[in-house]
Order: C-alpha cells, then sequence, then structure tokens
C-alpha cells in the first residue's frame, strides 16, 4: 500500500511522488508546507539542506523543486527508503543523498554545514532536543531551523542560540521558524 504526496512549488510543481504507509508517517501538510516555502523563498535558493526526519520526504522534495542546491535526507525505515530512493532517481535528483540510518547516527558522522534544517521527527518519538542539540553544530550562523511539533513550541527544549521568527498551526500541527544566532 502506498500513499501519494504532491510537490506545491518550484521545478516540479504539482508532481506527485508516492511514499509508503507506515504508521507515524504523516508528510507535513499542504498548507503548512505553503506557509514555510513563503517564508524560506529568499534562503531556499542554492542553499544546503538537512532533512533530519525525512518521512515522506516531503520537505526534501519541497526544497530541491524550489532551487536548493543540495538536501541531505535521514530516513531509518528500509521500506519508507526505498520510496525516496526511487523518487529520487524519478526526479534525478543527484544533489540529493540518501542516509539510511538514524537521524543520530547521522549527525554523529556528518560534516557539512547547512544553511536550513528541518527537524520534524515522528512525534510520539520525543527526539525534538536531543535531535537539535546533536544537529545544532552542524548548523550554519545565520542559519534558519524549521521546527514541526504536536504540541506547543514553547513546551520544546531547544538550543538558546535559536530564535523564534515565526509561527503558524493546523490542526495538531504546530510549526516555527527559527534562527541560529550565536
Amino acid at each position: 500500500m502506498k500513499n501519494q504526496l504532491r510537490i506545491i512549488g518550484g521545478e516540479w510543481k504539482r508532481r506527485s511522488l508516492p511514499f509508503a504507509s507506515i504508521d507515524g508517517l504523516r508528510p507535513t501538510p499542504d498548507r503548512v508546507r505553503e506557509t514555510l516555502f513563503n517564508w524560506l523563498m529568499w534562503d531556499i535558493q542554492n542553499a544546503q539542506v538537512l532533512d533530519l526526519c525525512s518521512g515522506s520526504g516531503a520537505l526534501g522534495f519541497e526544497a530541491l523543486s524550489r532551487g536548493a542546491a543540495k538536501v541531505v535526507m535521514i530516513e531509518p525505515n528500509p521500506a519508507q527508503a526505498r520510496f525516496l530512493k526511487d523518487n529520487i532517481q524519478l526526479l534525478k535528483a543527484e544533489n540529493c543523498q540518501l542516509l539510511v540510518t538514524t537521524a543520530q547516527q547521522a549527525l554523529n558522522k556528518l560534516k557539512n554545514n547547512f544553511d536550513v534544517v528541518f527537524l520534524d521527527p515522528p512525534y510520539d518519538l520525543d527526539l525534538w532536543q536531543e535531535l537539535a542539540e546533536l544537529s545544532n553544530p552542524l548548523i550554519s550562523d545565520k542559519a534558519l531551523i524549521y521546527v514541526e511539533a504536536d504540541r506547543d513550541l514553547a513546551q520544546l527544549t531547544l538550543p538558546a542560540t535559536w530564535h523564534k521568527i515565526k509561527e503558524t498551526k493546523a490542526g495538531i500541527v504546530r510549526a516555527g521558524l527559527y534562527q541560529k544566532i550565536s
């Protein structure tokens, strides 16, 4: 069984991509994605992007569609990773790197610095603080970090250098855009 997500802007606008039916896998809603990429409109071009918990790939593929220089996707589930790999090949997205491992393991190996980071872990795993701390050394100064949660963002323990600059909500989804300022 597979589901579809639709890219909403950029080079691959209206393109549908399949993803696996896995418990807890939920693409960022279109309305929230639209808001996020309106926020990032001037910053996504040529950006080095880290998609910490790729899942369906909605955020990473949207970033590539809108001109990101490179996206590193992290997905530990082998079934969903196959969908991501197939979608990368389908889109001929040579500037997309897929790491099939946990975000924690990947963050211990990555050396790049990133301009935009998507922190959207499965809600029930409660990984926001751990992944924020592990990724923080890889995030460039002035970089933008998108955080999505099922609770008020003030309840998350995020690095003190991350300053919230925008926030939105849709249903249970709470989303914020932060900027790292050392």
